[in-house]
């Protein structure tokens, strides 16, 4: 809205920075979602049977996820409005409906 209105503008250097750590925060916002998801599927007991690295990156997103329900589904959906913005703001039309993919 605020880009929109001319009421946030960026240098597209800056702009681009702040897209940049967005798209990679996004990128791992999905990743942990992705390893929530595989959890909740696979049969109970089994974090152990994974390697450790894995297995930490599993336990950690579930832990998210637990202390803060939802959270992760409200950033997927929120993170890409903001990307949009800093794009309208430095002057980069918005990417078609329904892409989200970084430019």
């Amino acid at each position: 809205m605020l880009a929109g209105e001319g009421r946030l503008v960026l240098d597209a250097a800056r702009a681009d920075e702040a897209i940049a750590g967005l798209e990679r925060t996004l990128s791992e916002v999905r990743a942990r979602l992705r390893l929530i998801r595989i959890w909740q599927c696979a049969p109970a007991g089994q974090v152990d049977d994974l390697p450790d690295d894995v297995g930490r990156d599993v336990v950690e997103a579930v832990f998210a996820d637990q202390l803060a329900p939802g959270r992760l589904e409200l950033a997927v959906v929120e993170i890409p409005k903001y990307i949009e913005a800093l794009r309208r703001a430095r002057g980069e039309p918005p990417p078609p409906a329904g892409d989200t993919t970084p430019s």
